[in-house]
C-alpha cells in the first residue's frame, strides 16, 4: 500500500527547499556594498529612476524575468556583454540596439559573481538615504518656517527702534529750541552790549585768525591731494570682487570636495597666455551624466534642489534633451561676468608661470607663510587664492604692479626645471658665475623687472 503521508512530507520538503533557494537569490546581495559598486561602475551611463547613455536599472531584475531571463543572463550580460551578444543571443542584441549601439564596458576580471549580486540588490532594493550631512541641516535651518518668524521678527524690532530713536531726536530737537527761547528772554543789557561785540561771520572770525586759516586751509588741501593720489592708486583695484554669475559654480564642490583638478577646466593655462573660461562642453563631458547633485556637501542657505536646478540651467544654453539624451540644436550662450582681466598695456603668459616657475612659486609663496594652513599645494593659488575653498570665486589678490615687482624679487629662479634646463642652460651657467655657486637668484636677475618684459 502507497503511504501517501510519507510522499505528502517529502513534497513539501522538496517545494519548501526550491522556494527557499528562490529566495536567496537577492538575499546573498549586500545593497549598500552593491550601493558602493554601483557608484563606482555604472553611474557614468545609468541611474535607478530615469535613463542616461543606458537605461533606468531601478527594478531591472523583476523587468528582465517579465521579458524571460533569469539573474544568470543578468550576470553574463554585465560582465562581458560583448561575449553574450556574439553568441546570437537575441535578447542582448535587442537591449544593445534598443541603446542606441551603444557598448556597455566590460566587467570580466573586474567584478566578481559576488559583486554583481550586490549591485543587483541595490538595484532592487536600494538602502535609504542617509541624512543630510551638517552643512544641509543648517541650510535648511536658513529657510525653515521658523527662521523666517524670526528673520521678520527681527526686522520689525529694528523698524520700532528706529521709530522711537527719530521720536526722541526730534524731542530734543523742540526742547533745545524752547531753551533757546528762554535764554534770549532772560538776557540782562550788559549780555546783550557784550553779544553785540561777538564775531558773527566766517570773514571776520577768518580776518582775526589769519594764520591759523592759512594752515587749516594748506592741511586741508594737503589731505585732498593725498585723497586725490590714492583713489587714483587703487583705480582698477578690485580685491574681494565676486559678482553673481547666471549660472550658480561653485569650486568648492568641484575642485574642493571632488579633487578635480583645475587644468582640467582650465586647460589653456598650462598651454597657452590666458587660462581662459572653459566652454558649457566642458561642463558637459561630466553633466551629461551627472544630471542632479547628489553630493553631501551643501553650502549654508541652499539645497540639492538648487544646485540640481543649476545643471539644469546647462541643459537649457546647451540644447540638450534629458529625456531623449540628445541635442536639439538650439543654444544659447552664457554671458558670464569676467572677474580676473588684465588691461590692455599689460602682458601675462599663465604657461610661463605654471610651466616654468610652477614650483618655484609655491616654494616662494609658502616660504612667506607664517601659518601652515595659508600653504599651498598648487600654483594656481598663489594668485587666485584658495579656490577650492570659494563657492563663489573673488578677485583674492590686488594684482597691482607692485604686487608683482614683489614677487620677481623674492621668487628663486628653478634651475632644476626641466623646462628651464632644456632652453635655458647656458643663461644659468652665466647667472651661477655672476653671482657665485650656490647663492640665490631671483626672477629680477633674468629680466624680471625690465619694463619691455610686461609693458609694450
Amino acid at each position: 500500500m502507497i503511504s501517501w503521508r510519507k510522499h505528502y512530507k517529502k513534497g513539501l520538503i522538496a517545494i519548501g527547499l526550491l522556494l527557499s533557494t528562490g529566495a536567496s537569490v537577492y538575499a546573498q546581495g549586500d545593497p549598500k556594498k552593491g550601493q558602493e559598486l554601483f557608484k563606482a561602475n555604472c553611474t557614468a551611463c545609468h541611474a535607478l529612476d530615469k535613463k542616461v547613455v543606458g537605461p533606468a536599472l531601478g527594478g531591472v531584475v523583476e523587468k528582465v524575468k517579465k521579458d524571460g531571463q533569469d539573474v544568470d543572463w543578468l550576470h553574463k550580460w554585465i560582465l562581458n556583454n560583448e561575449k553574450l551578444r556574439a553568441s546570437g543571443d537575441a535578447y542582448a542584441n535587442k537591449i544593445y540596439e534598443e541603446n542606441g549601439k551603444v557598448a556597455m564596458q566590460v566587467f570580466e576580471g573586474t567584478l566578481s559573481d559576488q559583486d554583481v549580486d550586490d549591485i543587483l540588490e541595490y538595484t532592487t532594493n536600494p538602502p535609504k538615504e542617509e541624512p543630510a550631512a551638517d552643512a544641509a541641516t543648517e541650510g535648511a535651518d536658513v529657510n525653515s518656517t521658523a527662521a523666517i518668524e524670526a528673520q521678520k521678527a527681527e526686522q520689525l524690532n529694528s523698524k520700532i527702534v528706529i521709530a522711537a530713536l527719530i521720536a526722541i531726536a526730534s524731542l530734543l530737537f523742540w526742547l533745545l529750541i524752547k531753551i533757546r527761547q528762554l535764554v534770549k528772554l532772560q538776557q540782562t543789557p550788559e549780555l546783550s552790549e557784550l553779544n553785540s561785540t561777538r564775531l558773527t561771520s566766517f570773514s571776520a572770525l577768518y580776518e582775526k585768525y589769519s594764520y591759523v586759516g592759512k594752515g587749516v586751509v594748506g592741511l586741508l588741501a594737503l589731505f585732498a591731494v593725498y585723497g586725490v593720489w590714492n583713489w587714483l592708486m587703487w583705480v582698477g583695484v578690485y580685491k574681494g570682487y565676486a559678482p553673481e554669475q547666471p549660472i550658480y559654480f561653485s569650486h568648492k564642490i568641484h575642485a574642493g570636495e571632488n579633487k578635480i583638478d583645475c587644468q582640467l577646466c582650465h586647460s589653456g593655462a598650462k598651454y597657452g597666455k590666458v587660462s581662459e573660461i572653459p566652454s558649457l562642453n566642458v561642463c558637459m563631458n561630466c553633466h551629461r551624466s551627472i544630471s542632479e547633485y547628489k553630493g553631501k556637501y551643501i553650502e549654508p542657505g541652499k539645497d540639492r534642489e538648487f544646485y540640481t536646478g543649476e545643471i539644469k540651467k546647462i541643459y537649457a544654453h546647451v540644447g540638450w534633451d534629458e529625456d531623449k539624451q540628445a541635442y536639439t540644436g538650439k543654444t544659447e550662450p552664457v554671458e558670464w561676468t569676467r572677474i580676473h582681466n588684465m588691461p590692455d598695456f599689460v602682458y601675462f603668459n599663465h604657461s610661463q608661470h605654471v610651466v616654468a616657475g610652477e614650483q618655484a612659486i609655491i616654494n616662494s609663496f609658502n616660504a612667506k607663510q607664517k601659518d601652515a594652513a595659508n600653504k599651498i599645494d598648487v600654483v594656481c593659488k598663489a594668485c587666485h587664492g584658495k579656490i577650492d575653498t570659494m563657492n563663489v570665486v573673488q578677485m583674492a589678490n590686488n594684482f597691482t604692479m607692485g604686487w608683482c615687482i614683489e614677487c620677481h624679487r623674492t621668487t628663486e629662479v628653478d634651475m632644476n626645471n626641466g623646462y628651464n634646463k632644456e632652453y635655458f642652460k647656458n643663461l644659468h651657467d652665466k647667472l651661477k658665475k655672476q653671482y657665485g655657486e650656490g647663492s640665490k637668484i631671483t626672477v629680477d636677475a633674468i629680466g624680471g623687472l625690465e619694463c619691455g618684459k610686461c609693458h609694450y
